[in-house]
């Protein structure tokens, strides 16, 4: 792909999920995965599970709702062209998470019809525990650009054994829980590591009590050449 056509790839909404094991022997951790060498974004790099936002996430048939105030942020700085949704994204995160890692979070209900794993389950979505914490915008000049919202989710919600990756598809191999004191080792792109240095002070700033909705949440703004940096309240 040339620089112009690069320049001009669309913004597609996405969700990625950073799912975060207090109880870790290593210390807290959080879930990776190393994307393949022929891949046409971020080629081998390591990065939390995600993708983008699917027709069908909009009207996901979900066992709850995302917080108020993660639903609240999530609304806010509305990109040109896209209508997505607090649900949708929610959706996504959820989809993307059990596709990629096998790795599912929900209770028991009615799944979306095409969403195999929770069927076989009997398990419906369940997106309360989700957090909005961390935002960004591919910038341009690359061959594929997502809006990429990322949400933090504690271990303690997976449905069943947290480490058996045994149901996961082949987009990510090498799936582990990194110590986030160790993450910076592996390949990363520099925007995960700016998220791991978010989930580091979330993690101290909780302490021994629960996860909660950050004071403000940071965006990093590349829809044009000209990168803006803000902070959604």
């Amino acid at each position: 792909m040339n620089e112009t056509a690069a320049a001009q790839a669309p913004i597609r909404d996405a969700a990625t999920v950073v799912v975060l094991d207090r109880t870790a022997p290593g210390g807290p951790s959080v879930l990776m995965g190393q994307r393949g060498k022929a891949a046409a974004f971020m080629p081998s790099k390591y990065v939390f599970p995600g993708g983008a936002v699917d027709a069908g996430d909009s009207n996901a048939a979900l066992e709850g709702a995302i917080s108020e105030a993660s639903a609240r942020r999530l609304a806010l700085e509305p990109r040109d062209g896209s209508s997505v949704t607090a649900h949708a994204l929610a959706a996504a995160a959820l989809r993307e998470l059990a596709e990629e890692t096998g790795l599912m979070i929900g209770k028991s209900g009615a799944a979306p019809a095409d969403w195999e794993r929770y069927i076989e389950a009997g398990l419906g979505p369940d997106p309360s525990g989700l957090i909005f914490f961390f935002r960004a915008i591919t910038p341009p000049m690359r061959p594929r650009r997502f809006d990429a919202r990322f949400l933090l989710l504690d271990a303690e919600a997976i449905h069943g054994d947290r480490r058996d990756f045994s149901q996961a598809c082949d987009e990510l191999s090498h799936l582990h829980w990194v110590p986030i004191t160790q993450a910076r080792r592996l390949d990363l792109p520099f925007i995960t590591e700016v998220v791991l240095a978010e989930v580091g002070a979330l993690v101290a700033e909780a302490g021994d009590g629960a996860l909660a909705e950050p004071a403000s949440v940071p965006f990093f703004d590349n829809r044009s050449a000209v990168p803006r940096f803000m902070r959604i309240a």
